[in-house]
């Protein structure tokens, strides 16, 4: 049975004991920390900027996954090369030039992520899937932790699948929102190659434990 990458989403993560909840995921069967960072524009929030990531990076024995949810992303592409992002996500709906975005992040040697938003149709990636490592699929929309998930992702997750193997491409699906050990399989049964999970994890009593069960 294929397992999924785990992505723990330091979101959620207790903000006066970063360290602690940091070494909890380097410690864990996780593959990646996955760091949201919110403008307060383009979502309706503001999380952490660049002295936390690179708090968070200090401590970090997983690569860095980082969901750029800000406008004009690539003002800050070289940026998070220098804090050590393998992973920049950024958002179709935030980018004029895609191809020229995707192009600038893997020049700084990070592997190029696109995130949609629940309303974005995947066919929009149609010209540029085969230039993308990793497209996010927001199962939640974009702003905020602790949302419900959104059942109409499954359809999207196996469309998506549909497309990256018609264009022979290798990107990886990822899923952000809502996600738990309930609908875990599920979307790896669609094709969802690493999962985003925030307060399911964070919250649980046992996160170490809760991220094996997410892996199935």
């Amino acid at each position: 049975m294929r397992k999924p990458s785990i992505a723990p989403s330091l979101l959620a993560a207790d903000f006066g004991n970063l360290q602690r909840d940091v070494e909890m995921v380097n410690a864990s069967e996780a593959e990646y920390h996955h760091i949201d960072v919110m403008d307060g524009v383009f979502v309706p929030n503001i999380s952490y900027g660049m002295p936390v990531v690179k708090a968070i990076q200090k401590s970090a024995t997983k690569p860095l996954d980082v969901h750029l949810m800000i406008v004009d992303p690539d003002r800050y592409i070289e940026e998070f090369a220098n804090l050590g992002a393998s992973i920049l996500t950024v958002h179709y709906e935030a980018c004029t030039h895609l191809h020229r975005t995707l192009q600038a992040i893997k020049a700084h040697n990070m592997k190029a992520g696109v995130a949609l938003n629940p309303h974005t149709n995947i066919m929009l990636l149609e010209d540029t899937i085969q230039d993308i490592d990793v497209v996010l699929i927001m199962s939640v929309n974009p702003g905020f932790g602790g949302q419900s998930f959104i059942e109409h992702t499954y359809e999207k997750v196996k469309a998506l699948k549909a497309l990256i193997k018609s264009k022979n491409s290798s990107a990886l699906i990822e899923i952000d929102g809502g996600v738990t050990t309930a609908n875990s399989q599920k979307l790896v049964d669609a094709g969802a190659d690493i999962l985003v999970a925030g307060s399911f994890v964070f919250k649980s009593s046992d996160p170490i434990k809760t991220i094996k069960e997410l892996k199935g």
